[in-house]
Order: C-alpha cells, then sequence, then structure tokens
C-alpha cells in the first residue's frame, strides 16, 4: 500500500523495559513513569546530540495527558527542544509511528527518530459513564440552587456508572480473543496446532534468554516498592504440551468447541519499548555496533472485519509486499509474527500456503513457494514474550533487527503484526 521515500531509512535496535504480566511488579508504574526510562537509557545512547523528533505511543486512554510522546519527555529530562508527538493504531502502533517517522526523514533537517511506545495495564484510568459525565457537566452549568436541586432529581440511578475500558471491539462488541476462535474454527485451527505454537513460543524465548539474546535488548526497571526487575516474567521453562492441554478455553466456554485458551493468547502485559528511525547521517549518531537494517518497503493494511476475520489483514499485507518485491517465501530468510494468539498465527501461515485464498482474495499470483515455519520467531513471539499494546511494535522490530544481522550479508525479514479494527502492518527488512 506504501512505500518507504527513495532516501535509504534505517531502523536500529533499541530497548525496552522487561514484559510483566498484569498486576505484577509495574502495577504501580503508569504508562509516562515505565516509558521515561527507556527514554534515558536510549537518549544516554548519544553523546553530544539528540534524535531530531520523536514519536511515542499507546493505545489505552488517559485523561491526563493528550500527547504522550511530550510528556514522557519531559519527565525524562531530556532536551525540551526535541519535538514529539503521539500516535496510535492499535497492537501495530510503535510500529506505525516508525513507518510514520521513516516518511518524515528527509537527511536535512530530520535525520534521526526515537520511536517506541508503551502499555501500562496495570494501572489504567476509570471515567464516568457518558450519561453521568452529562450530569455533572449540566450540574456545572446550573445558576441557582434549585436548578441545581432540579438536577439531583433528575439524576438516575443507572446513569452513575463508571467507565471501565474492555479489550473489546467498539463495532463488533466482541473481544479479540472471541473473534479469533471464529476465525479459528472457520480456518480449522486446533487446539493441538494452537498448543504446539504456543510451546514453540515459550521455548524459542527461554531460550533467548538462556543465550543472553535478551541481555541488551532489555534495561532494569525499579518499580515503586523498591524492587528491580531485569527480565520477562511470562516465558515458562516448565511448560509442555501436557500442561497447555489442561487449560479450559478463555473465551468460548459454552459451545464445547473453544480452542483458545490462557496457555495460548497473549497475555495482559506491562511494557515500553523503542528503536531508532533514521537517515545514514541519523545512524552515524548511534553508538558503533548498534544492529540496524533497512527498511526496504512496508504496508499497512485493512479487512471488513464484519465479514472477514478481526486479525486476517496481515495474511493480504504480506503477499502483496512480496508480489511487490517480486520475492518468494524462500527469499525471507526470518519471520517475525506477532502472536496475539497461537491461533492467528496458525491462520495466517494456512492462509500463505492456500492457493485459492491468495488467487481469489488477495488477488496476487501464488507463487511463494512453500511458507518456511521453521524460521518463525526464534527467540519466541508475544504468546511467551507478552504483548504491551502500544510497545509491541518496538519489540518485535528491535529483535528483529537483532537476529537478522547475525544472519548472512544481504538477509531480509518480514515483521508483522495484526491490530484490533481489522488493519495491520507488515514491514521488509534488509541488512
Amino acid at each position: 500500500m506504501s512505500s518507504p521515500s527513495k532516501l535509504p531509512i534505517w531502523l536500529a535496535a533499541g530497548l525496552r523495559t522487561p514484559f510483566v504480566k498484569v498486576d505484577g511488579p509495574f502495577m504501580g508504574l503508569d504508562a509516562i513513569a515505565l516509558s521515561v526510562p527507556v527514554v534515558q537509557h536510549m537518549m544516554g545512547e548519544l553523546v553530544g546530540t539528540k534524535p531530531d523528533f520523536a514519536v511515542w505511543g499507546t493505545v489505552i486512554p488517559n485523561l491526563t495527558w493528550s500527547n504522550i510522546a511530550r510528556e514522557v519527555l519531559m519527565d525524562a529530562g531530556v532536551d525540551a527542544t526535541i519535538p514529539a508527538y503521539a500516535t496510535v493504531m492499535a497492537c501495530s502502533t510503535s510500529m506505525v509511528g516508525a513507518f510514520e517517522a521513516a516518511g518524515m526523514i528527509d537527511g536535512e533537517a530530520r535525520n534521526l527518530a526515537l520511536v517506541g511506545g508503551v502499555e501500562a495495564m496495570s494501572k489504567i484510568q476509570l471515567g464516568l459513564g457518558q450519561p453521568l459525565s452529562d450530569w455533572v457537566r449540566g450540574f456545572q452549568r446550573a445558576k441557582t440552587f434549585g436548578q441545581k436541586a432540579q438536577h439531583f432529581v433528575e439524576l438516575k440511578p443507572s446513569d452513575a456508572r463508571l467507565y471501565i475500558p474492555k479489550v473489546v471491539n467498539r463495532t463488533s462488541g466482541l473481544s479479540m480473543g472471541e473473534h479469533t476462535e471464529i476465525t479459528a474454527k472457520e480456518w480449522k485451527i486446533s487446539r493441538v496446532e494452537q498448543d504446539e505454537l504456543a510451546l514453540a513460543s515459550h521455548r524459542g524465548a527461554v531460550s533467548g534468554w538462556d543465550r543472553g539474546f535478551f541481555d541488551d535488548l532489555i534495561i532494569p526497571v525499579t518499580n515503586p516498592e523498591g524492587g528491580e526487575t531485569k527480565r520477562d516474567n511470562i516465558p515458562r521453562k516448565d511448560t509442555s504440551l501436557e500442561k497447555l492441554a489442561k487449560l479450559k478455553p478463555a473465551f468460548d466456554r459454552t459451545s464445547g468447541k473453544g480452542t483458545l485458551t490462557a496457555g495460548n493468547s497473549s497475555s495482559l502485559t506491562d511494557g515500553a519499548a523503542a528503536l531508532w528511525v533514521g537517515s545514514e547521517t541519523g545512524m552515524a549518531k548511534l553508538p558503533s555496533g548498534t544492529p540496524k537494517a533497512r527498511l526496504v518497503d512496508f504496508d499497512i493494511a485493512a479487512v471488513d472485519f464484519r465479514t472477514e476475520g478481526l486479525l486476517m489483514a496481515p495474511a493480504y499485507a504480506v503477499p502483496r509486499l512480496l508480489a511487490r518485491n517480486g520475492l518468494t517465501y524462500a527469499d525471507i530468510d526470518l519471520w517475525e509474527i506477532h502472536e496475539a494468539f497461537a491461533a492467528q498465527l496458525a491462520f495466517h501461515m494456512k492462509a500463505w500456503e492456500d492457493e485459492g485464498f491468495l488467487r481469489d482474495k488477495v488477488k496476487v499470483e501464488p507463487n511463494f513457494g512453500a511458507f518456511p515455519r521453521d524460521r518463525v520467531n526464534p527467540n519466541g513471539g508475544s504468546v511467551a514474550l507478552g504483548h504491551p499494546f502500544g510497545a509491541t511494535g518496538a519489540r518485535i522490530l528491535s529483535q528483529a533487527i537483532k537476529e537478522l544481522v547475525a544472519l548472512k550479508p544481504g538477509a531480509r525479514a518480514i515483521v508483522s503484526i495484526c491490530a484490533d479494527g481489522g488493519q495491520g502492518t507488515v514491514a521488509l527488512l534488509q541488512t
């Protein structure tokens, strides 16, 4: 759908906090406080210079700020002359932020951008429901005691409700898990296949931690009680297919056919992450040896989720991106695919292997070859690592970049994220 400017654009791996389960070590930190240490560490890498602008995003709203990017930079104590703006696109937030930054890099006034995102799901702000909000505004407008008294009389008990953010789609009223159950049934994705993919995700993440892969991608974070969190707390070394098989369905509990469980779905997660986006000149400002890859092309896609699976957009975007660049599956050395659910990963791969789907729905010739499942998420995906909505894009891009530079020169990666609202983002990277 879109591609970078002719100026070569590079993405460089950044830093993130550990990703931890909701109501865990970070429950005392809001989205700004959780972002600040990431920004401070990223800025600390630059000596005698600064980024030309910053992009930061979070998905869950908060009434105490409108531009979280600016507030994060101010609280981080960095140069106040750095322009910053907020962005949001559900689970693709910090990935689309990278695309936005890429489009703004001009090789002259703008050469380097700090891009990232955060989700503090343990510290969400509750609000007044709209009827109660309307009542309060009306009460404030009342000028006489009689008018205020009448306003009290008009208050209905049913109006006195709080608004509690929910992880559901506004249009459909269904959660992403409920939508994914529907799509999993349509694509005949079995419970066993989902559990196998979940196990592979955990094994990859645990192996990555044991090998030290994440050591230079993650910073320790001190929580309000004074404790320090140094690593992700979601990957399970002790999990197994037998343990996963014992878990009950999490979203379809009544039909007897539910296959999505807490074990094969990503967890509600707290965390923040960032990366660098820039020109060759911008990359020269980073420490020597910082892993980087060129953003060759990208795609932003959307489907009508009233008739199509809510998380199916990348199933369309990836083949179109490959076709536009004359590539096959075998030409891609690394696949980093966001795992909102193991089922979603499964039906994406199944769609990419379905010639009828590619020809009739995506409208591309199905000449991509066999899909290399052994090249997917080598150090674990979101099922094991966690999924702080606003941070996942920066996490997955940084992780992919580091993995990619360890391969042969000229290696390519596809990075893919599905997002609520029937949307998705895909990037083609090359060293």
